[in-house]
């Protein structure tokens, strides 16, 4: 069986949730380009080290965070870049309470010298 084109992108976008989800942001150093632009609800974080800091704010913020993504879906794929979007769940404790929240996320991917990394995240409820 030879396997779907966006089988390799669809793993790392596992990898990427599985990253998230262990509030240790040196796994996921290596996942986020260096030029990375993410766009959160709090704002926009451009450069790595800037998204990882709102990175961790989260994971300050919303203790024993499960965040899920659902419904990936390839919009665009080639050699060096990839876009997708698809829905996304969270639970946790904010101040001691239980939340959760869900929303949309796209991404854009980008092949650096044959790894795939994430260019620009998009999430919004």
């Amino acid at each position: 069986m030879i396997p779907e084109p966006t089988a390799a992108l669809t793993e790392f976008v596992r990898a990427y949730e599985t990253a998230t989800n262990s509030h240790d942001t040196t796994q996921l150093l290596p996942l986020i380009s260096p030029e990375a632009v993410y766009w959160f609800s709090d704002g926009s974080h451009h450069g790595r080290e800037a998204v990882l800091s709102a990175i961790a704010e989260t994971f300050s913020t919303i203790r024993d965070e499960v965040y899920r993504i659902n419904d990936l879906e390839w919009i665009l794929h080639s050699d060096d870049h990839a876009v997708c979007r698809y829905r996304f769940t969270w639970t946790g404790t904010i101040d001691g309470r239980p939340r959760s929240g869900s929303g949309r996320g796209t991404n854009v991917l980008v092949n650096n010298a044959g790894t795939w990394q994430m260019l620009h995240e998009h999430l919004s409820a």
